[in-house]
């Protein structure tokens, strides 16, 4: 079983024509700009999107990604993109799970992992910046807090 994130935010896609190949399949290499556009969601919610990030002096270069294919997405199918924030200590660990959106019929998942850089000195930070622990504290807060 895969671990849960903390926070969560999801994405709805409809595959495009110029994503298939000749078999009308999603080719593999566009299921990474799908787990963006839910990592996108997810950074939004957070507070520390990819224009935050740079504000606090840090970009965020991806170092590891996974994929697991189990279906095939298709051409016009309506797919539910979900990225979970499963580690923010020492770097950015995503959890994914592409989903048809109609039957809900589990299609990939996929794990990310990202590492701040300092944008001064380019050096590889051994701990993620106090900006992330921060907006991810605030957001767990945020749900703690009766409306």
């Amino acid at each position: 079983m895969r671990k849960r994130g903390v926070i969560g935010a999801e994405v709805e896609i409809r595959v495009p024509f110029f994503d298939v190949d000749s078999i009308n399949v999603v080719w593999h290499g566009h299921y990474v700009k799908y787990l963006e556009q839910a990592r996108c969601e997810l950074l939004d919610a957070l507070g520390y999107n990819y224009d935050a990030m740079r504000a606090s002096g840090y970009v965020w270069p991806v170092i590891d990604l996974h994929l697991r294919y189990a279906q095939p997405a298709q051409f016009g199918q309506r797919l539910v993109v979900r990225a979970e924030l499963v580690e923010w200590e020492h770097r950015l660990k995503i959890n994914y799970l592409i989903l048809d959106a109609d039957s809900g019929r589990r299609l990939t998942r996929a794990t990310s992992e990202q590492v701040a850089v300092c944008l001064r000195t380019r050096e590889m930070q051994l701990a993620s910046p106090s900006a992330l622990k921060d907006a991810v504290q605030r957001q767990l807060q945020s749900r703690d807090t009766p409306a």
